[in-house]
């Protein structure tokens, strides 16, 4: 646990702003701002349909908790246990870690991204996120930070396996599945989770 990678007033406004300016961005992209069913749920659970992926919380939000406390196990090391970024105060730790949410939440809404989800996932009919819940997804990963920097280490991890063993049950699917069929996919994995 260490408090000091939680940003200052200055480090949280820097962070504020790179989420309003992924919602620009988005928005330039030409993302739905809400699902395009009209309805802005605060939970969507129908994973094989077209509201996934378009309301506030859904079966993925537990796997950006799960970045969240990633990217601060990683500011941890990097500011606290190995020293290497010295010049940088620890507080700009969280609105880094936003900066690089929000470059994933718009690399995942690409088309490159959202055609490979289509070829190698079951996730046939994604479609990418509506800015809805782009904007949640960075919010729980700041939920997932915020946890890892007030609980011991092994709760964190504990936690962290806990969401994937409950997704991997729910939904035969979580972040450690996701990222594998997104980089190096397999059929047998592709097979098991269309079951």
């Amino acid at each position: 646990m260490n408090a000091s990678l939680l940003p200052r007033r200055k480090a949280l406004i820097a962070a504020m702003l790179i989420w309003a300016g992924c919602a620009a961005i988005l928005f330039a992209m030409h993302r739905p701002p809400i699902c395009t069913c009209g309805t802005v749920e605060l939970w969507w659970g129908q994973v094989e349909s077209a509201g996934n992926s378009q309301h506030i919380a859904d079966w993925y939000s537990f796997s950006h908790v799960i970045h969240g406390l990633i990217f601060y196990a990683i500011a941890h090391l990097l500011w606290r246990r190995w020293r290497l970024l010295g010049g940088v105060p620890a507080r700009w730790a969280f609105p880094i870690a936003v900066a690089v949410e929000a470059s994933w939440e718009l690399l995942e809404n690409s088309p490159l991204i959202i055609d490979r989800y289509r070829a190698v996932t079951v996730s046939w009919g994604y479609s990418g996120d509506s800015i809805v819940n782009s904007l949640s997804d960075i919010g729980f990963m700041g939920l997932g930070f915020w946890l890892a920097a007030r609980l011991p280490v092994k709760a964190s991890l504990a936690l962290a396996v806990a969401f994937e063993l409950f997704t991997l049950a729910m939904i035969r699917d979580n972040l450690t599945l996701n990222v594998l069929m997104l980089a190096w996919p397999i059929e047998a994995v592709r097979s098991w989770q269309a079951l």
